[in-house]
């Protein structure tokens, strides 16, 4: 399959990766479709694969360390971890995300920080999760704390972007000038959190217990912490119907499905709207409490 410069082999094209027959292909096509879109919110940031051999029916699996046999022109960066480090890709051309849904991976996750400073984050990001997978019973709730945390981040000297997950909730994303590190930031994100959770607490709450939550939907700022990832904008996840983490523009909030997009008609919608988070990088301001 061309891929921008690059030719990439797809083995088994015609393998059905979801139950509606949606192939390994359908996959790859979509990543170099949108990847003139995509390539902006992913890169120069470590990459978690998320990996579905024998498609979304049967078990997937994370992995953080570059496939063995990957061709020589995906970029890498070693990143430290707990004992060691890591090797993760970065997607930094369509050829890498063609070659990333040929491995089978469905959802790339991407940290909040760039390859370079690993330890500063130019994303804080509040994930809106319903207590269990009757998410349709809470989309109200999860609007809401999207809607609420827009206005909270902005009496920040912040700008809220927000995208839907493409499984259960919907994601909400402020761009960071670079400076304070993960810990600075998770420490600040955890703060928020509690002060979003307390202006609407009938519908938020920030336990992770669930049967501490009481029906209500967790403001998840967990995803700030060092090497942690986020669902990457325009990702596929591994649902049926194969939805897509769909960046909204703002006032489409109040009525966005987690689910609301697929990987069939995102292309149109781009074709149509043009990327909500266009430019989102010169938006970055400073954390202040």
């Amino acid at each position: 399959m061309l891929a921008g410069r690059r030719n990439v082999r797809i083995t088994h094209p015609d393998k059905a990766l979801f139950p509606d027959g949606t192939t390994k292909a359908d996959l790859a096509e979509y990543y170099r479709d949108v990847a003139p879109v995509m390539l902006p919110h992913v890169r120069d940031r470590p990459i978690s694969m998320q990996r579905f051999n024998g498609g979304i029916e049967r078990p997937g699996f994370f992995q953080k360390d570059i496939p063995k046999g990957a061709p020589e022109w995906v970029p890498t960066v070693r990143v430290p971890k707990k004992g060691g480090t890591v090797e993760h890709v970065l997607a930094n051309e369509t050829a890498t995300l063609v070659w990333l849904a040929n491995q089978n991976c469905i959802t790339p996750h991407v940290w909040t920080a760039r390859a370079d400073k690993p330890d500063q984050p130019d994303r804080i990001v509040f994930d809106f999760d319903p207590p269990d997978d009757s998410d349709h019973l809470h989309l109200d709730a999860i609007r809401a704390g999207a809607l609420a945390i827009g206005d909270l981040l902005r009496e920040k000297g912040l700008q809220p972007f927000a995208m839907t997950s493409g499984s259960r909730g919907i994601h909400v994303v402020a761009p960071l000038r670079r400076g304070p590190d993960s810990d600075t930031v998770r420490t600040v994100a955890g703060e928020w959190a509690e002060e979003l959770a307390a202006r609407l607490p009938d519908q938020l709450t920030t336990s992770w217990r669930k049967e501490g939550r009481g029906g209500r939907v967790l403001v998840d700022a967990a995803r700030n912490t060092y090497a942690q990832t986020a669902v990457a904008a325009y990702a596929v996840r591994a649902k049926p119907g194969a939805p897509v983490a769909t960046p909204l523009f703002w006032d489409e909030i109040p009525d966005a499905e987690p689910r609301g997009w697929t990987l069939r008609d995102v292309p149109a919608r781009l074709e149509e709207r043009g990327d909500p988070w266009k430019g989102i990088a010169k938006a970055a301001a400073a954390l202040r409490r």
